[in-house]
């Protein structure tokens, strides 16, 4: 696996493919390869496809002190090879929203999965709270807390929860969640210039689809698509996704795509 040496530390990332770089930003208690490894074929025929771990997740370097989206961006900048497309699921969706505010130069275009703007609602703050308390306290509600708000009730159903339970957190996990509970990219929205893509999912328990469509709303001229899916649309409907990005990625007129 790759590493980039980064003010913080080792910052490991995936790469696979050739042709302009795609760059895949996984969420938090996750890592790039529990996001994006069965993802990264369907694109590394057209993309050189870098998938990095930010701090606390795979063997990226956790420096300590306040985590901030400023320095996980500043992590996932250090892998591009180039201007980039640049996808985000979840917490990062943040991540890659700040980097194409901070730097739109590096990004061609922006895709955000699953993202909210700020935690304004106590339904989706009670939620992330609830999983923070259990990585910590109770790893076997952990486990199961994952395919109840990760997952539409339905996919649960079909693929069975033991399949789906949890593994054990990465280190990171709480300090990414406590991320997640302070982050307001409200100020960075219109600084965003590259084409972007906003993936909403109706069944969303952990962060419900009205925070989608809301980043949605705050990014004029930014397109819009809604799955019927739980949080993790990443594994609900792989096909899709990857058909969906691919199509804006390569479309001449992403308007379009």
């Amino acid at each position: 696996m790759p590493t980039i040496t980064h003010r913080t530390g080792a910052v490991h990332y995936g790469r696979a493919g050739s042709g302009p770089g795609l760059v895949l930003v996984h969420g938090s208690g996750g890592d790039a390869a529990s996001n994006y490894d069965h993802l990264v074929p369907g694109f590394s025929d057209i993309r050189t496809v870098i998938t990095p771990d930010y701090a606390g997740s795979g063997q990226s370097a956790d420096p300590g002190g306040e985590l901030t989206l400023d320095l996980l961006a500043d992590q996932v900048l250090a892998t591009f090879e180039g201007p980039s497309d640049l996808v985000g699921f979840s917490l990062g969706a943040a991540v890659a929203a700040t980097i194409a505010a901070e730097h739109p130069e590096m990004v061609r275009r922006l895709v955000l999965i699953a993202g909210w703007t700020h935690v304004d609602d106590s339904r989706l703050e009670l939620g992330l709270r609830t999983w923070g308390r259990l990585a910590t306290t109770d790893r076997e509600s952990f486990a199961a807390y994952g395919p109840l708000v990760g997952f539409s009730p339905g996919f649960v159903s079909r693929v069975g929860a033991r399949a789906l339970m949890a593994a054990p957190p990465p280190p990171g996990t709480l300090r990414q969640i406590e991320l997640d509970l302070r982050l307001d990219i409200r100020g960075l929205l219109s600084k965003i210039t590259a084409p972007t893509l906003v993936v909403g999912n109706s069944q969303d328990h952990l962060i419900p689809v009205q925070h989608h469509r809301a980043l949605h709303a705050a990014l004029p001229g930014s397109r819009y698509v809604e799955f019927d899916s739980g949080h993790v649309v990443l594994h609900e409907h792989p096909t899709d996704i990857t058909a969906l990005i691919r199509k804006f990625i390569t479309s001449p007129d992403p308007a379009e795509a």
